[in-house]
């Protein structure tokens, strides 16, 4: 049996907030002490965050909390994007075993930081049941891509979803929560295993435009030619009237690079999104945060509200239809790009995930990327909303 439960706070006190937000998930699950508990809090309660950590472990009554802070946090059906926000999930119950594991020092550690974290996770395994393995690094200091290509080989079947801490630009680094511990440069990670069903989803917010190109000329990241072509030109053509204004363009326009080599075309699922991190009509090039490689084929996608909308949609009911039970219990991370500065509405996504699911406990953050499901395993996407919905176990 699982039995979970979220609650959340946006009062200022730190010590308060995580009072109230973890006696309300403890509530919601009807326990009186937790296995096991992820927290996330805005970066307003960021000078306090060892004693908010502290203060959800003892109400909790466990020292298997993990979490991050980040620029705004998910309980419930609201999205917290602004001011004072911690949001705590809690869950106990025979069917999950919570494990919590950190790993300090990323910078230039993508590798060894992944296998480190694979060698501490094997021996908690549960053979012959779900794993989830849930994973919130610092944005500024991880190589997520090879971090995660690397953490793929070595668990090829375990379910990994995350995503990057965030902060609101005040301090310029991100902390991350594991036990006692609060620091930055640096990933907590919580291990999910036992007799649950588990499905998880990502939702893009881009969608392609136009046709795939083939790179023919290129400098490390920085494209000088696709198709034979001026790389900018090419660029220009794709974004349109955004063209004229580049800043704004790098906010909209971005890399879709094909899951699949050498792909013919850009469709739903076979994609990730990396930045456009600079063009130069002078010099006819493109920077992006990608390395392409000679004849590789690589495309463009716009960030749209309408898309994104058409994304999740298509997301939840392909959700629903590998979903046997009620959730028990929901994380989701949600890009910073995503939320109400891209529909112009507050708790979008909430509402449409509580419209196809109910009223389930369902806790997260906005993210400065995302971990999860990636050409039939588990990868680093740009852009998205990722959900993992936690179920009995149907008999």
């Amino acid at each position: 049996m699982i039995r979970a439960g979220v609650g959340s706070s946006i009062t200022l006190n730190s010590r308060t907030a995580a009072l109230e937000a973890t006696r309300a998930a403890l509530q919601q699950a009807g326990l009186r002490t937790a296995d096991g508990a992820i927290c996330f809090a805005s970066s307003r309660h960021g000078g306090a965050f060892p004693q908010l950590v502290r203060t959800v472990s003892e109400v909790a009554g466990t020292d298997d909390v993990v979490g991050c802070g980040a620029i705004g946090v998910i309980a419930n059906g609201r999205e917290i994007e602004a001011g004072p926000g911690v949001s705590v999930a809690v869950f106990g119950g025979s069917s999950v075993v919570a494990s919590r594991f950190f790993v300090p020092q990323l910078r230039r550690r993508s590798h060894e930081a992944a296998t480190e974290l694979a060698a501490s996770v094997k021996p908690r395994l549960s053979l012959g049941n779900n794993n989830l393995l849930c994973i919130f690094a610092d944005s500024y200091n991880l190589e997520a891509e090879p971090f995660m290509a690397k953490l793929r080989e070595e668990l090829p079947d375990v379910t990994i979803v995350g995503g990057g801490a965030t902060e609101d630009g005040a301090v310029g680094e991100t902390f991350q929560f594991c036990g006692d511990v609060v620091s930055s440069n640096s990933l907590a990670a919580m291990l999910l295993a036992g007799d649950f069903d588990v499905t998880v989803g990502a939702a893009q917010a881009c969608a392609p435009i136009g046709q795939v190109h083939r790179v023919t000329k290129v400098r490390d990241n920085i494209i000088l030619e696709l198709d034979g072509r001026s790389a900018f030109e090419v660029f220009a053509e794709n974004a349109g009237p955004l063209a004229a204004d580049l800043a704004r363009a790098a906010g909209y326009i971005f890399l879709a690079v094909p899951i699949i080599l050498r792909a013919e075309r850009l469709e739903r699922g076979n994609f990730v999104v990396r930045n456009v991190m600079g063009a130069s009509p002078e010099h006819g090039a493109i920077a992006v945060a990608h390395r392409p490689a000679v004849d590789d084929v690589v495309g463009f996608a716009l960030r749209d509200g309408e898309r994104a909308r058409s994304e999740l949609k298509l997301m939840l009911e392909e959700m629903g239809g590998r979903t046997q039970q009620s959730p028990a219990l929901g994380l989701y991370f949600d890009c910073v790009s995503r939320g109400s500065s891209l529909y112009n509405l507050p708790d979008h996504d909430s509402a449409y995930i509580g419209q196809k699911f109910g009223n389930f406990p369902m806790a997260g953050f906005f993210t400065g990327f995302e971990f999860g499901p990636l050409g039939g395993g588990a990868g680093l996407l740009q852009y998205c909303g990722v959900l993992a919905l936690i179920s009995e176990r149907r008999r």
